[in-house]
């Protein structure tokens, strides 16, 4: 594949995807602008400045969006879709009034828009959205992103799995398996109130011994993905970024200790999970979720893989850092 050219602009550059991308694109020498709240080079309420970034770029890439690594309170719950919805909007809007479009706009969406599935896997064509509010809000991102007219440019909403990288959603996993909790984790019963099944954040998935699927994918792969997306015109609308090879709950554990050099990690039950969620600020919907995702586009397009398996992956991602030669 000829390596794509032109002007690069992010939306949500400061995030552990968007570190990487940034570094990768100018290593590549492309131009890279980022929009963002502070440190970048486009605030996101400054919609001139965006709208001359935008203009005559190559590609626009959205990943703007509170982590979702938190409690699901009323506050948080309203922060997650406005920063998602709000810096859609700003980039719709930027791109509807450029003289030269981009030609391809990839925004971030979340494989966690389909269903709780250990029954089959989910692809674009056949894959069944689920309920609550992660799907709620992985349904209006992608509804911001098809909301405006935008003829001259091409839209894909990037239907990620669990992202592997140096960051991101293993640190606080490779930190329970250091500390011997790195077991399996299994749902079971646990008191759920009104307010939180009114709000959509009360799950009962009833994933036992750790069964529940966990689709990944490399954030090398995903850049790589973002790359075969901007010079293969076919790939539009939802594209399922995750890697042919999902394991299950149990599995990924095992290999996250067997990575670290741990060998003690009983199973987890819901119970403790959530009491450890609430230390941690976080909801349990992340590890007892059975995120079963296939990426049929991706194969259909040709993609190959250069991290197919979860423990190849790993040893990559969990390796210690090589020391940098002095300058």
């Amino acid at each position: 594949m000829t390596a794509p050219l032109g002007r690069v602009v992010i939306g949500g550059a400061s995030g552990f995807i968007g570190q990487h991308l940034v570094r990768r694109y100018r290593r590549a020498g492309r131009e890279v602008v980022t929009v963002g709240r502070s440190g970048a080079d486009v605030s996101w309420d400054d919609d001139a400045g965006i709208a001359r970034a935008v203009d005559g770029a190559a590609i626009v890439v959205g990943l703007a969006g509170k982590s979702v690594g938190c409690r699901y309170n009323a506050a948080n719950r309203a922060e997650i879709f406005r920063s998602r919805l709000e810096t859609t909007a700003a980039l719709s809007r930027a791109i509807a009034a450029a003289a030269v479009p981009p030609p391809v706009w990839v925004n971030s969406s979340t494989a966690t828009i389909y269903r709780h599935a250990e029954d089959r896997p989910q692809t674009e064509s056949d894959g069944e959205l689920g309920e609550g509010f992660s799907v709620a809000v992985a349904k209006a991102w992608e509804e911001a992103l098809d909301a405006d007219d935008l003829p001259g440019t091409r839209r894909v909403a990037l239907r990620a799995a669990i992202v592997l990288g140096r960051g991101g959603a293993l640190g606080p996993i490779r930190g329970l398996a250091r500390t011997g909790l790195g077991g399996s984790n299994w749902d079971g019963r646990w008191p759920i109130t009104r307010a939180r099944r009114a709000a959509g954040t009360a799950h009962e998935f009833r994933a036992r011994r750790g069964t529940q699927r966990f689709s990944w994918i490399h954030v090398e792969d995903l850049a790589r993905v973002i790359d075969l997306i901007e010079t293969t015109p076919s790939l539009e609308g939802p594209v399922n970024a995750s890697t042919p090879n999902p394991e299950d709950n149990r599995t990924f554990m095992a290999l996250v200790r067997r990575s670290l050099g741990v060998r003690i990690g009983p199973p987890l039950p819901r119970w403790v999970l959530e009491i450890g969620a609430m230390m941690i600020r976080t909801e349990t919907e992340l590890v007892l979720k059975s995120r079963w995702v296939l990426p049929e586009k991706l194969v259909a397009a040709g993609f190959t893989f250069d991290h197919p398996t979860l423990e190849g992956a790993l040893r990559d991602v969990l390796a210690p850092r090589q020391p940098q030669p002095p300058r």
